[in-house]
């Protein structure tokens, strides 16, 4: 499928890049980047794609925030669909059966910082800033930074970023846990994206996806009800194929042959 504003590209049998493509517009989210977005997520999960891997067109920005020229003139009516979109897009990530990685060159504010907070984890260049800024313009954070930011990095260290509204640089969102990796320069970040997408392609897709989503649902519940719902997902694994090719070849000392 053709798009305007995104670029997809399959990088390896069931990994795909998808490349924010507003590079003028430092790759703000307007409402129908929102859309494409949305519509590729739908496609990826039909085509059974594995790993997704997003970045951001050229050097300087991953998605610069939602577009504010879009939002200037709307009230509090008129924007409420496009906030309803901005959150819909980032929960068909979070909930992408695969695995997501944000791969973020230059800034990623407002609903660019959001948006990361959808996938899977973060990665970076080291001339990354990642911030909330909303306030800055009179304005919440509306795509859910408010509530994935201090779930990943707890509540002081995201108060304080969507308060003061103040971007932390690349160094220091490694430091806090935002971005698990830093890289020298985007080419590098992306090639290692791709080994790291590989790898996980060589596991269980059954074992990987179950394991997501008992990471994503433990979140939101208490440790005891947590632990059960990763018991029950365990027990499922010995209805599927994966688990006795997974175990036998183990045992044999062969590589796992997952389909």
């Amino acid at each position: 499928m053709e798009y305007k504003n995104i670029k997809t590209e399959t990088l390896s049998p069931n990994i795909v890049q998808l490349t924010i493509d507003r590079e003028s517009k430092l790759n703000a989210l307007n409402s129908e980047t929102i859309e494409e977005i949305i519509s590729a997520f739908a496609q990826f999960k039909q085509d059974g794609t594995r790993v997704i891997i997003i970045t951001g067109a050229g050097d300087r920005s991953f998605v610069a925030g939602a577009d504010i020229s879009e939002m200037h003139k709307a009230n509090s009516e008129g924007v409420l669909e496009f906030a309803r979109k901005g959150q819909q897009m980032i929960r068909d990530i979070e909930l992408f059966p695969g695995i997501v990685i944000a791969a973020i060159n230059g800034f990623a504010l407002g609903g660019g910082c959001e948006l990361s907070l959808g996938c899977d984890w973060m990665v970076g260049t080291e001339n990354a800033k990642i911030g909330q800024p909303e306030v800055k313009i009179g304005v919440t954070p509306g795509f859910g930074g408010s509530q994935r930011l201090p779930r990943l990095i707890g509540k002081g260290h995201a108060t304080k970023m969507i308060v003061d509204g103040l971007p932390i640089t690349a160094q220091e969102a490694h430091r806090i846990g935002l971005l698990v990796k830093l890289f020298p320069d985007k080419e590098t970040m992306l090639k290692d994206c791709l080994e790291n997408a590989r790898a996980i392609l060589s596991n269980s897709f059954n074992a990987v996806s179950g394991s997501k989503q008992i990471i994503r649902r433990g979140l939101d519940m208490d440790l005891d009800n947590a632990c059960q719902s990763e018991v029950d997902a365990f027990r499922l694994c010995f209805n599927h194929p994966d688990q006795s090719e997974g175990m036998g070849a183990f045992l044999e000392k062969r590589s796992a042959n997952f389909e």
